[in-house]
């Protein structure tokens, strides 16, 4: 009983949170601080039809402790994000996926969880490294605890999600100078 108390009051958050974006997304004025601190990276040839691509960031990304890319480098060289990804795919032996810059915050009571504030704006595509560590838990994951998964299980999983539910996970990734992810994990949500 109390672990289907903790999802309803999980969901019940996580729809609170929902509507607190959406209500302030219809504020209108645009150019607020999300639009000055969301970076974006080129397209690539891989990019799936019809997705929407932001070019680069002058001077490079910024991740959440402060620290930038240097200028000339790929947004997001050498930095960590915490980010939604809408779609990954592989194609000629490369892993990309379609990002966008999240929040999440801390809830302690009644019980401790997570909430993913969803970001705005475009997603952006960025590559994997060959090597990328891939850390997964629930509800990508069969453990609350992060395993080690390949990049095409991780590629399965995640598009095995609906479109709705992907929101509202959420990924820390850290990228290498060249800007290529070399560690994904995916945010326990029970």
């Amino acid at each position: 009983m109390c672990a289907s108390r903790r999802r309803a009051v999980l969901r019940c958050l996580t729809a609170l949170a929902f509507s607190a974006v959406a209500l302030t997304g219809c504020s209108g004025g645009g150019g607020g601080p999300a639009d000055a601190t969301a970076p974006g990276t080129s397209a690539t040839p891989s990019a799936p039809a019809g997705e929407t691509v932001s070019p680069p960031t002058p001077g490079g990304g910024t991740d959440p402790d402060g620290t930038s890319a240097p200028d000339g480098a790929a947004p997001w060289a050498g930095t960590k994000q915490f980010v939604q990804i809408d779609d990954a795919w592989t194609r000629d032996g490369r892993t990309y996926l379609s990002v966008r810059p999240a929040r999440k915050e801390a809830i302690t009571e009644p019980y401790e969880a997570w909430v993913i504030v969803p970001g705005e704006g475009p997603y952006s595509t960025v590559p994997m490294a060959e090597d990328a560590q891939v850390l997964l838990s629930v509800p990508l994951g069969d453990d609350a605890h992060p395993a080690s998964y390949s990049r095409a299980e991780f590629v399965s999983r995640l598009t095995a999600q609906s479109s709705s539910a992907r929101p509202g996970l959420g990924y820390d990734l850290s990228f290498d100078g060249e800007g290529q992810v070399t560690r994904l994990q995916s945010l326990y949500m029970s």
